[in-house]
């Protein structure tokens, strides 16, 4: 392993997998960044030394004729967006055996990853990010395409404005070969009803997921509560949003967007007009260095200084092509001429999440999301693609979870084994402690995840570091590490070494059958997982799992 210069941080990409391609239509992968429902995410370079965000399509997918000719509709169609608040789409490959598509890359969190961490965002934060990202809506609108899944994950946090992913490439999951594994399109908390209804999309759609994204984001808490994804599609067609914990200053602005008829929305040129003339914007439509609470801006700065693995020196055979990124310099964010002396905003800084209660999210889509750092959200759903009257994620929410019993109305109780009154040290791997062993949990479908530091049960999107289930794998947050543990090698000593020498980016069902174990370990390493399979198999029913949690330094 090398060190690293003196006064230097250790970079938090992992390397890529021994499962992982070392080159994609020419271009050099370096990092692993995540993956999703529909394929994995790498960090590459392009021949001029730009990074990118390399999105690789599943190979069950690749096989599809029909989600083949879309994923070339779709990524022909993004190729036409160049809007500032988007992460341009600079290069694909979707006739290739395996398609993929390249994307500028952006060193920053997403929305979800952000108010996880920090809680929700201030007044101001939240209409910069609206008018920021209506904008990106109207370029993507203006090339013929509808985002459809738009939601936080989907949208990633610069220095200078938030950057839209993975527009129009939801159309293109709406396909036999992804819908028949149980992954289809959309995400329930941030659907508008006309497409909880199956109804045709159109602009008017994503204006209210933007609606549906500001609630959150202002709140921690999905605007049409939580339960199962049936259950949250049911309240976005029939009930009103719940907006009692939104700001009043965002109140009115947010009902426009959630109305339920599309022609009763605004335009995204009227949603960018109403944040530049509300009174916490002053008329003053900047990114200036403020816009961020203190902690996120940190956030951003320690990404910048931790830097990226040094590219190749030269492109590999066969020569990946030039992209726009070689020509052209660095995007800024556009600055809107606005009067002079706007009002400041509120204090940057902003107290770190309550460890309350917090509504649990409003579906159980599967974040598909393996080994990864906090900077890219993944290609098609960060989080993987998601059902679309069955099964989704949706928002999640702040502070600590509730019983699933208690948090959602008639939701499927579970009742977790009780932790040790006291950690005991672990022999096998000094400086480790067994915080809680053989603890038994069931989760009753995809809308549930494991909490592994408590020990419990815990609707979709509310723990800081879980394992959750799709339809046909176990996944993992995008800054951890995951390891397949042996048959009869499962002890923590073991799962140490495994991480350290065999990590893997994706935990399928097929291979974790009844007895096998798998185990993830935290970004910092203090934490570590493993969890054993006791009855689980592809499908949308309950899985079984026995889970340690081992932490260092006590």
């Amino acid at each position: 392993m090398t060190t690293p210069p003196p006064g230097t941080a250790p970079h938090p990409l992992g390397a890529p997998a021994a499962d992982d391609p070392r080159e994609v239509g020419g271009y050099r992968v370096v990092a692993r960044l995540g993956a999703g429902g529909m394929g994995r995410v790498y960090l590459a370079y392009t021949p001029g030394g730009r990074p990118v965000a390399l999105k690789v399509v599943r190979p069950e997918l690749a096989g599809d004729p029909e989600f083949r000719r879309r994923f070339a509709q779709e990524v022909a169609s993004a190729q036409r967006i160049h809007g500032l608040y988007t992460a341009q789409v600079v290069d694909s490959g979707a006739d290739d055996p395996t398609p993929w598509l390249a994307t500028a890359y952006v060193p920053g969190p997403s929305l979800q990853q952000a108010v996880h961490t920090y809680g929700p965002l201030p007044v101001r934060t939240v209409l910069l990010l609206v008018a920021g990202i209506a904008e990106a809506l109207q370029e993507i609108h203006r090339a013929g395409v509808v985002h459809r899944d738009l939601k936080p994950a989907n949208v990633l946090i610069a220095a200078d404005g938030p950057r839209v992913i993975d527009f129009g490439i939801a159309r293109a999951a709406d396909a036999g070969a992804l819908t028949g594994t149980g992954l289809r399109v959309g995400t329930p908390a941030f659907m508008a009803p006309e497409q909880a209804l199956g109804r045709p999309a159109g602009p008017a759609t994503d204006v209210f997921a933007l609606g549906a994204l500001a609630a959150w984001v202002a709140t921690g808490v999905p605007p049409f509560g939580a339960g199962p994804e049936s259950t949250a599609l049911y309240r976005v067609v029939h009930e009103e949003a719940d907006l009692d914990a939104v700001p009043a200053e965002l109140r009115p602005l947010l009902w426009h967007c959630l109305a339920k008829d599309p022609a009763h929305r605004p335009s995204t040129a009227q949603v960018i007009e109403a944040v530049r003339s509300h009174p916490a914007v002053g008329g003053r439509l900047r990114f200036t260095e403020d816009w961020l609470p203190h902690q996120v801006t940190t956030e951003l700065r320690r990404h910048a200084d931790a830097g990226l693995p040094v590219p190749p020196d030269r492109a590999p055979a066969g020569t990946a092509r030039a992209t726009a990124l070689d020509a052209a310099p660095t995007a800024t964010a556009p600055r809107v001429p606005a009067a002079a002396g706007a009002p400041p905003g509120p204090p940057a800084a902003q107290d770190p999440r309550p460890s309350g209660r917090r509504r649990a999210p409003a579906a159980g889509r599967g974040r598909g999301r393996t080994a990864a750092v906090a900077a890219v959200a993944l290609l098609l759903g960060a989080a993987g693609a998601v059902a679309l009257l069955d099964s989704s994620f949706e928002g999640g929410a702040d502070g600590e979870a509730a019983d699933p019993a208690e948090a959602v109305a008639g939701a499927p109780a579970t009742t977790p084994a009780p932790a040790p009154a006291a950690p005991t040290p672990s022999a096998a791997a000094p400086g480790y402690t067994a915080v809680h062993t053989g603890t038994e949990l069931t989760s009753p479908d995809q809308s549930y995840e494991f909490d592994v530091k408590a020990g419990r049960v815990v609707p979709q999107e509310t723990a800081s570091w879980y394992v959750g289930r799709s339809a046909a794998e176990f996944y993992v947050p995008e800054s951890s590490d995951a390891y397949v543990m042996q048959p009869g090698r499962q002890g923590l000593a073991d799962c140490l070494k495994g991480l350290d020498s065999q990590p893997v980016t994706a935990l399928p069902f097929t291979t974790l059958r009844a007895g096998r174990a798998f185990c993830v370990r935290a970004q910092d390493g203090r934490d570590v997982g493993i969890v054993t399979v006791l009855t689980a198999g592809p499908g949308e029913g309950p899985v079984k799992v026995s889970v340690d949690y081992y932490r260092r330094g006590g």
